[in-house]
């Protein structure tokens, strides 16, 4: 399950950082003020919905091969469809959860990107409330 810990997408303040033309070599870089494309803003990068995203803080290592882990921040859009093979933040019976939606047939699973867990079948008394779409994943290293 994923920790509760809610985050609203902010839009009003931009923070604009330099994004180099250059790509990123294993040689020894020499970044200059030339060699600067344009200006990345993150909101605009990763927040396409801005008035149906949320953040939401990861804890556990069920999605670990998806490469979600522990602590990492989920970026999630409540605008798009959950469809198959999509990373989902699901509510089961209440309680949140951060699968890939697996549909087969007339069933429907949360999957586990980690061998440890077993998949989340979706049957009849189980209350399933999809939140929304996984869009990016903020990892620090």
């Amino acid at each position: 399950m994923i920790d509760t810990q809610f985050f609203k997408c902010i839009q009003d303040i931009r923070y604009s950082l330099p994004l180099f033309q250059t790509p990123v070599t294993a040689g020894f870089p020499s970044p200059a003020e030339d060699e600067i494309e344009k200006k990345l803003d993150l909101n605009e990068l990763l927040i396409k919905h801005p008035t149906a995203t949320f953040f939401l803080r990861v804890s556990g290592a069920s999605m670990v091969k998806a490469g979600i882990h522990d602590n990492d921040i989920l970026i999630v859009d409540r605008s798009l469809e959950p469809m198959h093979g999509k990373i989902v933040v699901a509510a089961v019976n209440g309680e949140l959860t951060v699968k890939r939606l697996h549909l087969e047939k007339n069933r429907i699973f949360l999957m586990a990107e980690n061998d440890v867990y077993r998949p989340i079948e979706i049957t009849e008394g189980i209350e399933l409330h999809i939140w929304g779409v996984v869009t990016s994943v903020i990892h620090a290293l």
